[in-house]
C-alpha cells in the first residue's frame, strides 16, 4: 500500500461491535486506508487486545466501551467522539445479535419464540441502533460527507422471504428477521430524510460469514464479509444511498 491509497486519512469510523468478526474485518480494512478507527465493545479486555494488533498493522485504532442497549454507554460514544474530534465521517452499525438457534435448528420457532427472545432481538439489532444513530447524528452532519452503514441481513428482506422459490425460504428466525427487516425500514425513512444532506444510508448485507453468530456452516470468511460494509462505508459522492446492498448488488426489501 502506498500513500496515496490511505485516501480516508483525517476520518473517523466508528464501527460497533468492532472486537471481532465482520466488525474487527471492517475496521481493519477501513484503517489501512488511513481512518483512525475506533471499536465499540462491551469487552474492554478484548478490545485492547485487538487495538494492540492493529497498531501492530500500523492502524490508527481506539477503543470505546458500549454496550449499545445501554443508555449511558450511548450517551458516553456522543460525548467521546465530540470532546476528541468533533465529528463522526461513518457510523457502522454492525453490533447485533441472534438468540434463537444454534447450528440451524429449528428453522421455524414462531409459535414458540418467548417475548424475552424478541424484546431482547430488537432491544440490540433495532431500537439501541436507532437510538445510537440518532444521538450520533448530530456529528455526522458535521462531517464533509459522512456515511452510514446498517448491518442488516438477506433474511431480512421480506420479497425473498415470502417467495417460495427463493434459497432463504425455509430460513424462518422470526426475531432476527423481523429486526433485520426494521432495520431496512430505518435505512429507508432516515435516507429519505437525509436526501438533502451529503449523508449516505445504506443497509448492507454481509453474506453468510463464518462467525460467532453466523455458525458453523457458514461459506465467507470475514475478509469478504466486511467487504459491503467498507464499500459502503467510503462510497462516493454519486454513489447510492436507501439502498439494500451486497457487494455491487441490490438486494430486494
Amino acid at each position: 500500500m502506498t500513500t496515496n491509497d490511505k485516501y480516508l486519512e483525517g476520518k473517523v469510523a466508528f464501527i460497533t461491535g468492532g472486537n471481532r468478526g465482520i466488525g474487527l474485518e471492517t475496521a481493519r480494512e477501513l484503517g489501512r486506508l488511513g481512518a483512525i478507527v475506533v471499536i465499540g465493545t462491551r469487552n474492554r479486555t478484548k478490545g485492547e487486545e485487538v487495538k494492540g494488533e492493529l497498531l501492530t498493522e500500523g492502524i490508527q485504532a481506539e477503543v470505546l466501551t458500549l454496550d449499545i442497549t445501554s443508555t449511558d454507554d450511548r450517551r458516553g460514544a456522543y460525548a467521546y467522539f465530540d470532546q476528541h474530534y468533533g465529528k463522526l465521517d461513518m457510523l457502522i452499525n454492525n453490533a447485533g445479535v441472534q438468540l434463537e438457534i444454534e447450528h440451524l435448528a429449528p428453522m421455524n420457532n414462531t409459535t414458540a419464540i418467548s417475548s424475552e427472545v424478541l424484546r431482547q432481538t430488537f432491544d440490540a439489532n433495532f431500537f439501541a441502533q436507532v437510538e445510537l444513530t440518532q444521538l450520533l447524528l448530530p456529528l455526522l452532519r458535521k462531517a464533509p460527507a459522512a456515511r452510514i452503514v446498517n448491518l442488516s441481513s438477506i433474511l431480512g428482506s421480506l420479497t425473498l422471504q415470502a417467495d417460495p422459490a427463493s434459497p432463504i425460504y425455509d430460513l424462518k428466525l422470526l426475531a432476527y428477521n423481523a429486526s433485520k427487516a426494521a432495520v431496512n425500514s430505518f435505512t429507508i425513512q432516515l435516507a429519505h430524510e437525509l436526501r438533502e444532506t451529503p449523508i449516505k444510508v445504506n443497509s448492507a448485507h454481509p453474506g453468510w460469514v463464518k462467525t460467532e453468530l453466523g455458525g458453523k456452516y457458514a461459506d465467507t470468511d470475514v475478509t469478504d464479509g466486511a467487504r459491503t460494509s467498507v464499500r459502503l462505508a467510503t462510497l462516493p459522492a454519486d454513489g447510492p444511498t436507501g439502498k439494500f446492498i451486497h457487494l455491487d448488488t441490490e438486494l430486494p426489501w
